[in-house]
């Protein structure tokens, strides 16, 4: 539950927990990412999916949570890496954003599930411009913790069925 502190005079701690966001870190090809905790709905061992005709082949497929039916994503084919095998660490993350008025939900598999990182906004750094050639609509930032950099993703880009749709044709024009 997320509370709202009404009190306008903020003690200096309570100033600094406001300017910290929580991360949830994970692995995928060796290389760590994180999305915003409070994107998370919840975490899952990898199970099977019911696959989806005429799809892209990184959509898995859908699953049934609650009643809800949720599309399941491998991130790391969705960033045109190549496939692999799912083993005893491989999870899937369920995420949601709200995109234009409407919760969206859908399932992105990754490698394993990291840590939990607090960031305050000063560790949070703009994504390099890697020019025109390079698709990094995705990223929504860079996160430094010692020597280890963090790679932050838009949650709602990535959920966004318009930006999937775009990122499908922009693969097949190559």
């Amino acid at each position: 539950m997320i509370m709202q502190n009404t009190n306008s005079n903020l003690s200096a701690h309570d100033a600094a927990e406001a300017s910290n966001r929580e991360i949830l870190s994970f692995i995928l090809d060796n290389e760590e990412f994180g999305v915003d905790i409070l994107c998370v709905k919840e975490i899952r061992v990898w199970t099977s999916v019911t696959e989806v005709p005429n799809t892209p082949s990184y959509l898995k497929g859908v699953i049934n949570l609650r009643g809800t039916i949720i599309p399941i994503i491998d991130l790391s084919e969705r960033f045109q890496r190549p496939a692999k095998e799912y083993n005893e660490t491989t999870v899937v993350i369920i995420l949601h954003a709200i995109i234009e008025g409407k919760e969206t939900v859908v399932g992105i598999v990754v490698d394993a599930v990291s840590d939990v990182y607090k960031f305050d906004e000063k560790q949070i750094r703009p994504a390099p411009d890697f020019g025109s050639e390079i698709d990094s609509r995705f990223i929504n930032g860079m996160a430094t913790l010692s020597e280890k950099i963090i790679i932050l993703l838009n949650s709602s880009k990535l959920l966004d069925a318009d930006e999937l749709y775009r990122m499908t044709n922009r693969a097949k024009a190559v």
